[in-house]
């Protein structure tokens, strides 16, 4: 097959991989707190989560392409236009369905996870899980100041719960317009303002960490689960499940804690405390067999109605979830 062939049909594949990790995250029943095919969030329905999923895919193709030209040595690694291709994302995301913010953190992930299988193609080395995160550092680091400008548009444009303000720290205000100032004047590109953001936020700590939650828990629990069970909604609940138990949601932390506190990093030490003991339910779901058992699935359902109750949503464990499945997909694995 002609090489320009042979990239733009992965690079097809690669959309059509992203477009459906993030269904499939949507559509795990019942993710506790979160949007499923039998729950809505308030202002979001799942339908919309759905609809998103499938909208932001031009720009994982357009990731995949531009991460091969710089494979092949046609562009300098700075060029992918990462920050750029995330604002289209997340601008797809906004216009395509009327719930808002479904897949800010899913898409500040698979961007440059798209464009980091595409410089994998473009060298000529094979997609492994391994392979897939020393690329997406060196997509990451190679990033521009305009980049991480570009993402803080996204971030305002897709409007979050609970951003909160920060100051005094390495990262820029996101809520504030002049960030964009700041961040050219100090040469900051995406990897420096999501190494700044890690302390408080979880999928900001993915992205500075080159995926290690995905690549190290959420990935092999997927595949462990879905071939002992054939099932591919056990497995997703399962992954999300292993990791909230194991990392507090920041996005609950940050929420709760937004009620007493308006600087993100003190509203997150206030929220803290709830966000551990969301992971210690997850833990005990798990603990009794979550959905392959009658008494896991009884504190499952129950886990979400109270979470839901709370105004509790682990979102940076959905995103985290969505992300192993994008590596599962992009490695092989067909549900």
């Amino acid at each position: 097959m002609n090489p320009d062939k042979r990239l733009t049909a992965m690079a097809d594949d690669v959309m059509r991989c992203g477009q459906l990790a993030a269904a499939l995250e949507a559509c795990g029943w019942p993710k506790p707190g979160n949007a499923h095919r039998t729950s809505n969030l308030p202002g979001a329905r799942f339908e919309h989560f759905v609809a998103s999923s499938i909208a932001f895919g031009p720009a994982l193709r357009d990731a995949f392409l531009s991460g091969a030209r710089a494979g092949l040595g046609e562009i300098n690694p700075g060029r992918m236009r990462v920050g750029a291709l995330i604002l289209n994302a997340v601008r797809d995301m906004r216009a395509w369905q009327k719930g808002g913010n479904t897949h800010l953190g899913t898409i500040l992930i698979f961007v440059p996870l798209a464009a980091a299988a595409g410089y994998l193609s473009g060298l000529g080395k094979p997609i492994t899980v391994e392979g897939l995160r020393r690329a997406f550092k060196s997509v990451a680091r190679s990033t521009r100041p305009v980049d991480a400008v570009n993402v803080y548009m996204a971030i305002r444009e897709a409007e979050p719960r609970g951003l909160g303000r920060v100051s005094g720290c390495n990262a820029p205000d996101v809520t504030l317009e002049r960030a964009h100032v700041e961040i050219l004047e100090k040469g900051l590109n995406l990897f420096d303002v999501m190494s700044a953001a890690r302390k408080w936020d979880l999928v900001a700590r993915e992205i500075s960490s080159s995926l290690k939650v995905a690549s190290e828990i959420g990935y092999p629990t997927f595949k462990r689960v879905y071939l002992e069970t054939g099932d591919v909604n056990v497995a997703t609940v399962h992954t999300y499940l292993e990791i909230l138990s194991l990392h507090p949601d920041t996005h609950v932390a940050r929420c709760y804690g937004a009620r007493f506190a308006e600087d993100v990093r003190e509203a997150v030490k206030k929220g803290m405390e709830k966000a551990v003991l969301v992971s210690r339910w997850a833990e005990v779901v798990l603990g009794a067999g979550g959905l392959l058992t009658r008494e896991g699935r009884k504190l499952l359902f129950k886990m979400d109605l109270r979470l839901r109750r709370e105004g509790l949503h682990p979102g940076a464990a959905a995103d985290l979830t969505a992300s192993s499945l994008y590596l599962a997909l992009l490695t092989g694995l067909r549900p």
